[in-house]
């Protein structure tokens, strides 16, 4: 059984910083694309950030490139969400996921993702 465990959400002021991690366990990390997806109160959960098995493809939805980074490292099982120059509008709970694939792709719609993680709030005020 796979297993997505967030942790490093929180609450910050406009402007601020944090770093999400989404540990994975019970299968090969590798073997996973993975995600992360927002979900604000009263919205559908959205795209946010994807990276390949390899980590050498990603891909950011407009609202957050040049501000949010993805990255994985597989000695610890991990993908880390960096979050920069957050805005109050980011505020929502995020989730990661992951998807078993073949091919190093990058997946960016939630369907196509067959893990998910508990989620974990991030509030940013103004």
């Amino acid at each position: 059984q796979v297993q997505l465990v967030e942790s490093g959400g929180g609450m910050v002021q406009a402007g601020g910083s944090l770093r999400l991690s989404c540990e994975v366990s019970g299968r090969t990390f590798s073997m996973y694309a993975m995600g992360w997806f927002r979900q604000a109160p009263g919205k559908e959960r959205e795209f946010v950030t994807a990276i390949s098995r390899s980590g050498g493809s990603t891909d950011y939805s407009d609202s957050v490139k040049g501000r949010f980074t993805i990255s994985r490292e597989t000695a610890k099982t991990t993908v880390y969400l960096q979050m920069n120059s957050l805005k109050p509008e980011d505020t929502a709970v995020y989730y990661c996921a992951a998807s078993p694939t073949v091919w190093n792709w990058v997946l960016k719609s939630r369907n196509e993702y067959d893990y998910w993680g508990q989620g974990t709030q991030v509030t940013v005020s103004s």
